[in-house]
C-alpha cells in the first residue's frame, strides 16, 4: 500500500534497512549510454495508438494498452463480439548488457521499493524515466502480447514479439474515469471497460481473488488551540474501477505467458498454495464483523462487490492479503535442451506445474520489468519459446539468483512498506491517546485480538478479550512513532 506524507520523515527506515541511497557510478553510466540491443527483426507497431495508464507523475511507464473490437475475418462474430488486445510492455532486456553493470545491480536489488518519500529504484532514471520508459510521443522497443480475447472473457488466441511502439498519450486513474463516466474515453482505450468486465467475469469461474487495495493519503492539519502541534490525517484514495480494468489487461498477459511456458515446459512462474479452511474461517469471521457475509460466494466475487474506497471495504482487502501468503516463483526446463522447441510439454509437465490459487491458474510476471526483476527473464523464455528457439544464456546463467533475489528483495519491501505504514499510524494517532474509537474485532487469541477503526482507518492490536467479529468501543492507550506501535485496550475506559 502507497502511502504520500511529505511532512513526515522516513529516513530511519532507509537507514534502518539498509536501502541503497543511489546507483555506482559504472551502473549510471551504463544506463546513459545504453541502446537497443536487438534492433533487427522488430514488428513495426509505431501507428498503432497506445497508451498509458499509470499514477499521476509517474515516469517509469513499463505498460501501454490499445483495444480494437475484433472483425468478424479477424475471428469475432457477426454479433461484433470479442476483442483485439494488444498489451505493450517495456523491452528492458534489450538495454541490459549481459555481464554488465546493468545486470549484476538489478540482480542485487531485485525489485523497486516504494516509501512515501520517493522510491528505491531497480534502475536508474536515465533508464526506468528514459530510454526504456514508454513515455508519450517517444519511438520505443518495446515486447507486445497480442490477444485475441471473446466475449466472455476468455483468451482464443496470442502471440508475443518485439516491436517498436510510440504511445501517443499518457493519462492517470481519475482522469480514465472521468473520461468514462462521461463517455469520452480515448479510441485506445474505449473498449477497456468491457474487456475488463469480461476479465472479471473469467476471475469468478476460476474462483480468482483480486485483491483491490486503495491507496492511502496523508494530509497535514494546521495546529489549533487544542492540539500543541500540527496532526495528521489519515483518508482512503478512491479506488477507480480503470485502475481495475487496467489490471485485469496485465492478468491476462501474465496467464498468456504462463500458459505458453507450462506448454513449452519451461519457465519461470509465480505461485501461490490454496487458503487453507483455517484462514478462509479467519477470513469470513474478520468479514462478518465489518458486515460482510460471503454465504455461497467465492472470496472472489465478495470482494468483487465490495466499494475498496470505503473503509470496511478496504480492511476487508487487507485481511484477505492473509489468503495470499506463500507465494513464489517456480522454474522449470530452463537450459534443458529437450524442451526447448515450441510445441506441446513432455508429458506430465503441466499437471507438475504448481498453479497460482489467488489467480486461479498458471500465472507469469512478465508485465513489469522496470519495476521488478523477474519479468525480464520471464518475457525472454516466452519470446525464445515463440521463435522456437533455446533461451539465451544470460537466462539460463542467471534464472536462478533471479528466484532467490526476488524472494529477499519481496520480504524487504514487505517489511518497509510495513514500517512506513505503522509509522504514519502512530504519528497519526499520537495526539489520541486515552480517546475511544469504535472498532470491529477481525480477529481474537487469548488476551488480544486485532480491531479495525474506521476513523482513521487503521488495524491494530488490542489488549484484552473482546469478542471475535463483534462491534465495540476500545481506547487507544499507546501511539509510539519511535517504536512505530500503536495499541488500543478492552473494555474502553
Amino acid at each position: 500500500m502507497k502511502l504520500f506524507a511529505a511532512a513526515l520523515s522516513y529516513r530511519d527506515i532507509h537507514t534502518e534497512f539498509g536501502l541503497p541511497e543511489k546507483f555506482p557510478p559504472d551502473v549510471t553510466e551504463e544506463a546513459a549510454r545504453a541502446q537497443d540491443l536487438y534492433p533487427d527483426g522488430r514488428k513495426d507497431c509505431t501507428e498503432v495508438p497506445f497508451v498509458t495508464i499509470d499514477p499521476p507523475g509517474s515516469m517509469d511507464l513499463d505498460q501501454a494498452v490499445h483495444i480494437e473490437p475484433l472483425a468478424e475475418a479477424d475471428g469475432g462474430n457477426a454479433a461484433g463480439g470479442g476483442w483485439r488486445v494488444r498489451y505493450a510492455i517495456a523491452d528492458v532486456a534489450a538495454f541490459v548488457t549481459p555481464g554488465g553493470a546493468l545486470e549484476r545491480e538489478s540482480l542485487r536489488r531485485g525489485q523497486t521499493v516504494y516509501l512515501p518519500d520517493g522510491s528505491v529504484r531497480l534502475h536508474p532514471p536515465e533508464l526506468s524515466e528514459g530510454s526504456a520508459s514508454l513515455l508519450p510521443d517517444q519511438v520505443r522497443p518495446a515486447v507486445v502480447w497480442d490477444m485475441n480475447v471473446r466475449p466472455d472473457g476468455e483468451v482464443d488466441s496470442f502471440d508475443v514479439y518485439r516491436a517498436t511502439v510510440r504511445s501517443v498519450a499518457r493519462f492517470d486513474y481519475a482522469g480514465v474515469e472521468r473520461d468514462r463516466l462521461a463517455g469520452q474515453l480515448h479510441p485506445a482505450i474505449e473498449h477497456l471497460p468491457a474487456v475488463g468486465k469480461a476479465r472479471m467475469s473469467s476471475d469468478e469461474r476460476r474462483n480468482a481473488i483480486n485483491l483491490r487495495l486503495p491507496s492511502i493519503s496523508v494530509e497535514p492539519e494546521e495546529a489549533t488551540p487544542d492540539t500543541a502541534a500540527r496532526t495528521y490525517r489519515l483518508s482512503i484514495d478512491p479506488r477507480e474501477p480503470m485502475n481495475d480494468y487496467n489490471a485485469e489487461v496485465s492478468l491476462m498477459a501474465g496467464m498468456c505467458a504462463a500458459a505458453m511456458m507450462v506448454r513449452a515446459g519451461r519457465g519461470l512462474v509465480r505461485t501461490l498454495p490454496p487458503a487453507s479452511p483455517k484462514q478462509l474461517a479467519g477470513f469470513d469471521t474478520a468479514a462478518a464483523a465489518l458486515g460482510f457475509h460471503r454465504a455461497q460466494e467465492s472470496v472472489g466475487e465478495l470482494l468483487n462487490r465490495v466499494d475498496a474506497s470505503s473503509p470496511q471495504g478496504m480492511a476487508l482487502m487487507r485481511d484477505a492479503q492473509g489468503l495470499l501468503r506463500g507465494a513464489s516463483y517456480y522454474a522449470f526446463g530452463i537450459g534443458d535442451s529437450s524442451q526447448r522447441g515450441s510445441g506441446s510439454a513432455a508429458t506430465g509437465a503441466a499437471a507438475d506445474v504448481p498453479i497460482h490459487a489467488g489467480v486461479g491458474g498458471h500465472y507469469a510476471h512478465v508485465t513489469a520489468p522496470l519495476r521488478r526483476l523477474v519479468d525480464r527473464y520471464a518475457t525472454e523464455i516466452c519470446l525464445a519459446i515463440a521463435a522456437g528457439k533455446p533461451e539465451p544464456d544470460w537466462v539460463v546463467r542467471g534464472y536462478q539468483q533471479v528466484v532467490e533475489t526476488m524472494g529477499s528483495s519481496t520480504s524487504l519491501a514487505n517489511k518497509v512498506d510495513r514500517a512506513c505504514l505503522d509509522l504514519t499510524e502512530a504519528v497519526v494517532l499520537q495526539p489520541w491517546v486515552g480517546h475511544n474509537f469504535a472498532a470491529a474485532v477481525l480477529h481474537a487469541a487469548k488476551d488480544t485480538a486485532d480491531v479495525f477503526i474506521s476513523e482513521p482507518p487503521v488495524t491494530a492490536p488490542c489488549s484484552g478479550r473482546p469478542a471475535e467479529g463483534s462491534q465495540t468501543d476500545v481506547t487507544l492507550v499507546s501511539a509510539d512513532a519511535k517504536q512505530r506501535s500503536v495499541r488500543f485496550a478492552w473494555p474502553a475506559d
